[in-house]
């Protein structure tokens, strides 16, 4: 079994652990998929992989975080901790504003 390059934390906490794949995040229908990097985090707007396998050719690792195996429901806040050492906040109640993504905690390492 692989490594996966992620770890949760918590009831809304992402951290990316490995620089090999970026993090694919889609949160419903109806939310921008948000794309996490070693450099940071951006709103996505490629196309978006049919299954984790076509995910994993890319490079990427798809987490829908409505799936059971991460939080199960639709979030309307995430956290999530980058390998530069920051955290962002991603508030799904400001998409298409300045506030959609932001830094939450900056050299949280």
């Amino acid at each position: 079994m692989t490594e996966k390059p992620y770890l949760l934390s918590g009831r809304n906490t992402i951290i990316h652990k490995l620089r090999k794949f970026d993090l694919l995040i889609l949160n419903g229908d109806d939310n921008p998929p948000v794309l996490v990097t070693y450099k940071g985090i951006k709103e996505y707007n490629g196309k978006i992989p049919d299954n984790k396998r076509d995910a994993k050719l890319m490079d990427m690792e798809l987490l829908d975080v409505t799936l059971g195996d991460f939080f199960g429901e639709e979030k309307i806040l995430l956290f999530i901790q980058t390998l530069n050492g920051k955290e962002y906040k991603i508030d799904y109640s400001k998409v298409g504003t300045d506030l959609f993504i932001r830094i939450h905690q900056d050299s949280i390492i």
